[in-house]
């Protein structure tokens, strides 16, 4: 993990791994540009339908997000603080941090 965080392109991953990461920073930076060929990209390397939605929807979902945590500027902790609160939600799950109602 720490390799693909560091430079997906060198990262010693599989063939599928490396075509859909490819991919999916094509997406994120340039969407316009995205073509059936990409999907065929994917599923000559062995991606099925599925799997290739899947990856949509979480990138989707990451870019969303970014991008609205961007708008709004959101805080972000300290490294101590991410550690912390992720304690705290393993320990007592999401439901502490959900909104009543």
């Amino acid at each position: 993990m720490a390799a693909v965080l560091e430079d997906w392109h060198t990262a010693p991953v599989n063939e599928k791994v490396r075509s859909m990461l490819g991919f999916l920073e094509k997406i994120t930076l340039s969407p316009g540009e995205v073509s059936s060929d990409d999907i065929a990209i994917l599923q000559s390397a062995g991606l099925n339908k599925r799997a290739i939605e899947e990856a949509l929807y979480v990138c989707f979902l990451f870019n969303l997000i970014d991008r609205l945590a961007d708008a709004f500027d959101f805080h972000l902790p300290t490294a101590e603080g991410f550690c912390r609160n992720g304690r705290v939600l393993y320990t007592l799950g999401y439901r502490i941090a959900s909104i009543p109602g």
